[in-house]
């Protein structure tokens, strides 16, 4: 019998009634043997103590994944990054308040 004549289809339902949604501009991550570690957050300008610019970030979320699930992320935030490219132009990450795709 061939590969294919052992596999079932499997129905995937999502449950949302549960989810939040949040928005961050900025990530930190962290890993460990076993784990990555992605906290998720704003990344708000102010003036430090010494009245020059400083940074805040303010985590308001942290997903931790196993090291499957985080290349699985990667591949599929890849993916994601190269059709909107496609259809938008290269985003640029020099720096803008937007990161916005140039304009072609």
């Amino acid at each position: 019998m061939s590969q294919q004549g052992n596999q079932q289809e499997v129905q995937l339902r999502i449950n949302e009634g549960q989810m939040k949604t949040t928005y961050a501009n900025i990530i930190r991550t962290s890993t460990t043997a076993d784990e990555v570690v992605m906290d998720f957050g704003m990344s708000m300008p102010m003036q430090g103590p010494d009245n020059k610019p400083a940074l805040m970030f303010d985590v308001g979320s942290r997903v931790v994944m196993n090291w499957r699930g985080a290349k699985r992320l990667a591949i599929t935030l890849g993916q994601t990054i190269r059709q909107f490219e496609q259809a938008n132009g290269e985003i640029n990450l020099g720096g803008g308040a937007q990161g916005a795709a140039s304009e072609k």
